[in-house]
């Protein structure tokens, strides 16, 4: 039970706190919708319900793949994240497709919004909501990048450093700055309906809104199958696990490195050579040092190495630039 209660604190809080504010905005943008008539309207409440079921796919997901490898799975469960954020993709490409159909709709038949007041006020809301989420998945992404910036300079640390973050992050980030924009976007639609006699705008910033769910699907959905695929780690995190093998005094060069992503987790496969006249006892020990060095690098969770004596020749800067 403690182990249970262990991987739920691990789980994804970004996507914890985007599940419960959209549950509260599905209800507040829902009803507001079937009051005023509005197509923004009914595009903002088709988004946020897609988003309340999608963080809570993807936090579950985050949840399992915190589980420890076992021996049926021995690389662990990180890519259980990629397959739910795959399942959250089509719920949001679903309510994608029905949001540009009803702003189709509402051009062909376009009518005048009713209720503004309570209309401004949900939309409002959601924007606040949206947005303290948004920034509570920046602040996420800068913790699971170890970036250390301040203030607004976090903005850019978070969409420069973006492909590092786990997919749950990435997918609240996407799917709340879409949220937030769209919002925005939908009162400016309502206001100038209401007020003008431009009554098919409504209809096309439902389309607009649409378009941008489908967008950030494709891009979540992209980003989720090379991580089901299997990819390299970024190049920061192979720089830092080259580093601590060769800090070591008795290795010489690294001869092959491979550094597979799983999640936000890596899997380091490595050959590394030492410096000559070792025994077989000496190396096995320097081995053993070296693995539990990069196993203390954090989100390093499984080390397999080979040792072989130094060739003399310099295979770790040549080989891997030759590589990219």
């Amino acid at each position: 039970m403690s182990t249970i209660w262990e991987n739920i604190k691990k789980g994804n809080t970004s996507s914890l706190y985007a599940a419960l504010g959209n549950l509260f905005l599905v209800i507040l943008k829902g009803v507001a919708a079937f009051l005023s008539g509005s197509g923004a309207m009914f595009a903002e409440a088709m988004h946020t319900g897609a988003d309340t079921v999608n963080q809570v796919f993807v936090f579950i997901g985050s949840i399992l793949a915190e589980k420890k490898p076992t021996p049926r799975f021995p690389t662990g469960f990180g890519r259980l994240i990629n397959v739910f954020c795959m399942g959250a993709v089509i719920i949001v490409t679903i309510m994608a497709y029905e949001t540009v159909l009803e702003g189709i709709h509402i051009i062909q038949h376009p009518t005048s919004v009713q209720t503004l007041g309570f209309t401004i006020f949900s939309l409002s809301a959601s924007m606040a909501v949206d947005g303290y989420v948004l920034l509570k998945a920046i602040r996420e992404i800068m913790k699971e990048t170890r970036m250390e910036e301040k203030g607004l300079r976090q903005i850019l640390a978070a969409l420069t450093n973006l492909k590092r973050a786990s997919p749950a992050t990435r997918l609240v980030f996407y799917e709340d700055l879409v949220a937030t924009f769209g919002a925005i976007l939908a009162i400016a639609a309502i206001l100038i309906t209401h007020f003008t006699s431009i009554k098919t705008l409504d209809g096309f910033a439902a389309i607009i809104i649409g378009l941008l769910m489908g967008g950030a699907a494709f891009k979540v959905g992209y980003d989720n199958m090379v991580g089901l695929i299997g990819v390299s780690a970024p190049r920061d995190v192979e720089d830092k696990v080259s580093q601590i093998i060769l800090d070591d005094p008795d290795v010489t060069d690294i001869n092959k490195m491979r550094i597979l992503q799983e999640g936000r987790f890596y899997h380091v496969e490595s050959y590394i050579e030492l410096r000559q006249g070792l025994t077989l006892a000496k190396a096995g020990d320097i081995k053993t040092r070296i693995r539990d060095q990069l196993l203390a690098y954090e989100d390093v969770t499984d080390v397999t190495l080979g040792i072989i004596e130094d060739n003399g020749v310099k295979d770790w800067g040549v080989t891997e630039q030759t590589a990219r």
